[in-house]
């Protein structure tokens, strides 16, 4: 994955524009986008700018209260919302055009994370507990804990979460990356 193709897909998902100018404005005011940038930088081929960009994304996870360790695979077109806080164990897997919203764990004590699929969307304060998977187009309403693996297209809620609707699709993905010709 290009860290220039990324980067425009991430921004393209907050603003639906990739030009530099909205690219400053969302980089010096968006702590999400800005966490997100140095994120992106710190997979980079060249081992220089990656100790670089490794440095501030520690800064940042201090500052902002985001963690999500480099060793995250993360797709095209990720959505922070609010700016965090967060935190994202460093062996999950997240999709392309994903949203996460404040106050979301996604976590392992032993092995392996969570695999989430591609427009994912993650209400806040969600838990999502050890190696389960979440699929592609699912909704994971605010507060559930997640423990169980979680159909594709569902709406899932509550402690533990169960999957309560299969047939509706949500629009909670705006934005999404690569934009529609």
């Amino acid at each position: 994955m290009q860290i220039f193709e990324a980067i425009k897909s991430d921004l393209y998902r907050y603003t639906r524009r990739s030009d530099a100018k909205t690219l400053c404005r969302q980089y010096l005011t968006n702590r999400g986008f800005n966490y997100m940038v140095w994120h992106r930088i710190a997979q980079s081929d060249s081992s220089v700018l990656r100790r670089i960009a490794r440095l501030f994304v520690s800064l940042k996870m201090r500052k902002f209260g985001i963690q999500i360790p480099v060793e995250t695979r993360i797709g095209l077109g990720f959505y922070i919302g609010h700016g965090g806080p967060c935190v994202v164990h460093h062996t999950a897997t997240i999709g392309n055009n994903c949203n996460i919203s404040q106050y979301v764990t996604i976590g392992a004590t032993l092995g392996k994370s969570a695999s989430i699929g591609d427009e994912v969307y993650i209400g806040p304060s969600v838990c999502i507990v050890e190696d389960v998977t979440i699929g592609s187009h699912s909704l994971i309403g605010a507060g559930a804990v997640v423990t169980r693996d979680i159909p594709a297209g569902s709406t899932a809620v509550g402690v533990p979460a169960r999957p309560i609707d299969r047939a509706r699709r949500h629009n909670f993905i705006t934005n999404r990356w690569p934009p529609a010709a």
